[in-house]
């Protein structure tokens, strides 16, 4: 059986969602920001930008290595600008009406964006917040680590090996794969095909839910 097939075919105790990308499209809006931020450094923004997705603001600060700058303070600014501009971000196709078909207590939200930002973007994108949201405060290590899906998928009272997530970036693809689950990869906000050996799914819309006797979610084509 082929993984797109398999994902269609395994119930579920849950489904894990990450954010950006995934459930909402905010690229414009943080490549505004981190473009402004990669000059005032002198990064080369294009070689830059390709590596911000999915990842902390700390370890994208971090990994750059600049000397003698202080990666909270920057990271922290980062967050607050992203807070302010919201301009242009949206629901991925049909996001909302699926995740509000879901049991409310049987999936949850894993962002590497701080609490106040991953909120502030769900509210402009129309997404509806969930009981069990993971979000950078929560972890000490952010994706590719699998410390958040472990962390939401425990908050929900289940293996996080019984669950699907729902990703699109590469560290966060990687995180899900550390985390033992199966994953179903969001292809819509990507400019270029994604080479995967993950099941794929462009639109929400094409998808839908049930639950069977014994609570477990099932995934078919609407």
């Amino acid at each position: 059986m082929s993984a797109q097939e398999s994902v269609f075919n395994t119930p579920y105790r849950a489904f894990l969602f990450d954010m950006d990308g995934t459930v909402l499209n905010s690229i414009a809006a943080a490549e505004r920001i981190w473009t402004t931020w990669a000059l005032r450094h002198g990064i080369d923004v294009e070689a830059f930008l390709p590596t911000i997705h999915g990842a902390r603001a700390i370890d994208t600060v971090n990994r750059q290595a600049l000397p003698g700058v202080d990666a909270e303070v920057e990271a922290a600014w980062i967050t607050e600008a992203e807070i302010e501009d919201v301009e242009g971000i949206v629901e991925v196709a049909g996001a909302a009406n699926f995740l509000m078909s879901l049991p409310a207590n049987q999936w949850a939200i894993v962002t590497s964006a701080p609490k106040a930002l991953a909120l502030r973007r769900m509210a402009a994108a129309g997404i509806p917040a969930p009981e069990v949201m993971v979000t950078a405060e929560d972890v000490s290590a952010g994706k590719p680590d699998p410390a958040g899906y472990r962390l939401a998928a425990r908050r929900l009272g289940v293996e996080v090996t019984e669950c699907l997530i729902f990703e699109d970036a590469t560290v966060g693809i990687l995180a899900a794969e550390a985390a033992g689950a199966d994953l179903l990869i969001i292809t819509s906000t990507h400019d270029h095909p994604i080479e995967t050996s993950h099941a794929t799914l462009a639109s929400y819309d094409s998808v839908a839910c049930r639950v069977d006797g014994d609570g477990r979610i099932w995934l078919h084509s609407s």
